[in-house]
């Protein structure tokens, strides 16, 4: 027989293991945060083209494609405006930033046109890869023209920022999952 004191001890005890399970499930299954942390929109993992785009000008492009670095793509025309050359200065810029890691990002000017690059826009970029792309790569990045994509190292086309990127707040997202990215 146990004394009340003993029950009331067993029942605190049973209570205190098992309520932060009860928390847990109630939190997961019905309460959904009103936002989120990135900047950038989260897309549904796309794979990529296992083929490498057409390079330009004697750039290099990876025979695997995009695998095995984090790349950021930007999907325009030859004919490079305002908004492309911010775009790819943001690239460089958001790349250099992430210091020690910055050889784990990649960038990648994908031609979605036949227009040809002007000859300063592609020396001010010299160290970033630039390729025309086939049917393929028009296909899997359907919609991002004017946006900057990030694509995993897996090959996987995962997050779209905006048509006119705020460079901070890409460097917070691509700093953040480099640090919490064993890829």
């Amino acid at each position: 027989m146990m004394t009340r004191k003993a029950k009331t001890t067993l029942t605190v005890l049973i209570l205190v293991c098992t309520l932060p399970v009860v928390a847990s499930y109630v939190t997961y299954f019905f309460w959904k945060p009103d936002s989120t942390v990135n900047y950038g929109e989260l897309l549904a993992l796309a794979p990529v083209p296992s083929s490498a785009p057409q390079p330009l000008a004697g750039a290099a492009v990876a025979a695997d494609g995009l695998k095995g670095r984090w790349t950021m793509v930007y999907v325009s025309g030859g004919g490079c405006d305002a908004a492309c050359e911010s775009s790819l200065y943001y690239m460089r810029q958001v790349r250099t930033a992430q210091g020690e890691h910055m050889e784990r990002v990649g960038r990648l000017w994908l031609l979605d046109d036949d227009v040809a690059p002007r000859a300063e826009v592609l020396a001010s970029y010299e160290d970033m890869s630039v390729a025309r792309a086939n049917a393929a790569w028009q296909a899997a990045f359907a919609g991002a023209r004017g946006h900057v994509s990030l694509v995993d190292p897996l090959g996987n086309l995962m997050l779209r920022f905006p048509a006119n990127p705020e460079p901070k707040l890409m460097i917070k997202d691509l700093t953040r999952l480099l640090k919490y990215s064993r890829l």
